[in-house]
């Protein structure tokens, strides 16, 4: 018994051991063990439950926040690999206002369980759209840069769409308008 005891008190000890390192998660610095994978420090310490997660082995991108701007698998990244601010779809929330309502008029998600981590890198894609809008293909620019995102309910033909007329919308300088050629979003998600 006093063996099972010991094992039981190892990790306790080793988690205490454990360094600390200082982030900056949606502009609030706070503490994390090092080892602790940013997505636990997300929804477990800091209750910031838009970041799912799903497979853990950073293969679906539900856990997708952006680390100095950049989408990253909040499940595989200890926080002590962490380097730049990290925001969450809570902090992006108002930034994506447009894309979310693109997402809801095209019926681009279902389950809901995938919507944050598209949206967060939809975001960081709708930053550069000055950059990406006006190339050959944009719908394959898209499905190539979001193509860790997995959705298992809707297919991609309704995201691809609403990230599409986002970028468009954006890199024209509006903030509303029509929605990359589908007027409705039954022709969006065939």
């Amino acid at each position: 018994m006093s063996a099972l005891r010991r094992r039981t008190d190892a990790p306790a000890t080793a988690a205490a051991a454990t360094p600390l390192v200082t982030l900056v998660v949606n502009g609030r610095s706070v503490e994390a063990p090092a080892s602790r994978p940013l997505a636990r420090v997300l929804r477990d310490d800091l209750d910031l439950t838009a970041t799912k997660v799903a497979c853990g082995r950073g293969e679906c991108g539900a856990c997708t926040v952006l680390v100095d701007g950049r989408p990253t698998m909040s499940c595989v990244t200890a926080a002590g690999l962490v380097r730049g601010p990290v925001e969450t779809l809570e902090a992006l929330a108002d930034e994506a206002t447009d894309l979310r309502e693109e997402f809801a008029d095209a019926g681009a998600f279902q389950c809901g369980f995938c919507t944050p981590g598209q949206l967060v890198h939809a975001t960081a894609l709708a930053r550069r759209a000055d950059e990406l809008v006006g190339g050959d293909d944009l719908p394959g620019a898209v499905r190539a840069r979001m193509s860790g995102n997995i959705c298992r309910c809707t297919g991609y033909q309704a995201i691809t769409a609403s990230v599409c007329a986002v970028l468009e919308r954006r890199a024209a300088g509006a903030t509303s308008g029509p929605s990359c050629g589908h007027a409705d979003p039954e022709e969006a998600a065939s």
